[in-house]
């Protein structure tokens, strides 16, 4: 049974691991929106393997859902522009491949190192109490994080309408 867990965990972990590399590297922005629900999928069942269901569903109605779909109408509502073939330096390629083989390097020691300490014993809470001690003890710190994201919002709506009061060209009048 212990097997069956570590499997599907790596598993899942490939999947939200390849899904988000997809979501980097896609030039069309609806195909990385798509890519990154289907990692925020992946976390969630991770969660729910790991013994997290609270977590796991609210990265499914947060993450997944709630925040996505925001991603996706800022995506729809914007002009779509043809996409520009970018060639980076091979400067910016040194440093992304040092960096990614640092990661790995990390990952393989962690992998393979095994754990040296304990066990540690499972912390279960209910929602109820997660929730009063979140929001008693917390708050603060909660709705600072409300606003940032909030702030974060109105600057993608303002950047995002910015270009948009720009006059229009002859040919896009035609095809409006």
């Amino acid at each position: 049974m212990n097997f069956l867990f570590s499997l599907i965990f790596y598993l899942l972990a490939l999947i939200v691991a390849g899904s988000t590399a997809m979501a980097v590297t896609r030039r069309n922005e609806v195909h990385a929106v798509v890519y990154l629900v289907a990692s925020f999928f992946g976390t969630a069942l991770l969660f729910y393997l790991l013994g997290a269901p609270l977590l796991a569903a609210l990265e499914v109605i947060i993450y997944a859902g709630a925040i996505m779909v925001l991603f996706l109408f800022i995506v729809m509502t914007r002009k779509a522009e043809k996409p520009v073939a970018v060639r980076l330096p091979l400067r910016q390629w040194g440093i992304a491949i040092t960096f990614g083989g640092i990661c790995l390097l990390g990952m393989a020691v962690l992998i393979f190192a095994g754990a040296t300490g304990g066990k540690l014993a499972p912390a279960m809470a209910s929602p109820t109490d997660f929730g009063r001690f979140l929001f008693e003890y917390y708050w603060l710190p909660v709705e600072l994080v409300s606003f940032l994201l909030f702030v974060g919002l109105v600057g993608a709506l303002y950047l995002g309408r910015r270009g948009s009061s720009a006059p229009r060209t002859e040919r896009e009048k035609e095809t409006a």
